[in-house]
């Protein structure tokens, strides 16, 4: 299997700054074509990129770049944004739910219109765009989709304090239990990843607490190396799997993982939904009273 991504193009939801960016720019080192498809189109508040930029840091690492205004809650504005994606680069290669909405709330303190927000991004965007852009997957070569979601671990303490969230995000997981049954005839592989810590996006640091957060966690690239090598795996082997980053390099033959933890000082906090046993199989000093 060519490892390389060159010439391949990727759909990526919600890929403006943050995971979403760092896979598009793995991907553009190798010359991938990437289509960024979400809603940033004018600078957020509180965090940092657009569409717009996160296009001209593609096109600086190598690769070709469509920035797309598109909310995964509209059909319409999906098919559309795929539409767009074939007829600019002929295809579509690879998909890659990253759209994910958060608010880890307990159930009295939930609102309704935040429960909904969750469930139309993470659950309803990720079966929608998968569904969109299946027919012209089903025309590529080693078709992927990745979902940038958790394990199913149905232990209650992952409900617990946030039952909302949960249900939304493994919903996206649920996507790929099913799907990868239901595409696996058609050839084209539908899997999850998870990180094992916490990664430090400016979301996170906006939810979780600034720069703390950066001494316990890992960069976004640890999460882009885990995607490149899952996507240049044969499609029609490497499927239903729910991977998790660091594992996923350890078979890939890494053996240095502080590069990924640049401000890291002591144990790096683990991330939710992780079961207990897979910290049992590295030997990454991580805190698991996280979350």
């Amino acid at each position: 299997m060519k490892r390389s991504l060159a010439d391949k193009t990727l759909f990526i939801s919600g890929g403006s700054r943050g995971i979403g960016l760092a896979i598009a720019l793995r991907a553009a080192r190798d010359g991938a074509n990437v289509v960024i498809a979400a809603k940033t189109a004018e600078p957020h508040p509180k965090l940092p990129g657009t569409i717009y930029t996160a296009a001209k840091e593609i096109e600086a690492a190598g690769g070709q770049a469509l920035p797309v205004v598109c909310d995964i809650r509209h059909e319409d504005e999906v098919m559309e944004a795929v539409e767009r994606a074939v007829g600019n680069f002929g295809g579509i290669d690879i998909c890659i739910n990253n759209a994910s909405a958060i608010q880890l709330t307990p159930t009295p303190m939930t609102d309704m219109k935040r429960f909904d927000l969750m469930h139309q991004v993470n659950t309803r965007g990720t079966f929608l765009v998968s569904k969109t852009c299946l027919p012209h997957l089903k025309e590529a070569a080693n078709p992927h989709i990745l979902n940038l979601a958790p394990p199913l671990d149905m232990s209650p303490k992952w409900f617990a304090g946030h039952v909302a969230y949960t249900m939304a995000k493994y919903g996206m997981s649920m996507c790929t239990l099913g799907m990868s049954a239901e595409f696996a005839k058609m050839g084209v592989a539908v899997n999850s990843l998870w990180p094992l810590t916490a990664i430090d996006t400016a979301a996170v640091r906006n939810l979780l607490g600034g720069e703390a957060v950066a001494k316990m966690s890992r960069s976004p690239e640890i999460l882009a190396d885990a995607a490149h090598a899952i996507f240049t795996r044969d499609a029609q082997s490497c499927t239903g799997n729910f991977f998790i980053d660091e594992l996923v390099l350890m078979e890939e033959g890494v053996e240095d993982f502080a590069k990924y933890a640049p401000g890291g000082e002591g144990s790096l906090a683990g991330d939710f939904f992780v079961p207990d046993e897979i910290f049992d199989q590295v030997k990454t000093k991580v805190l698991r009273s996280y979350g």
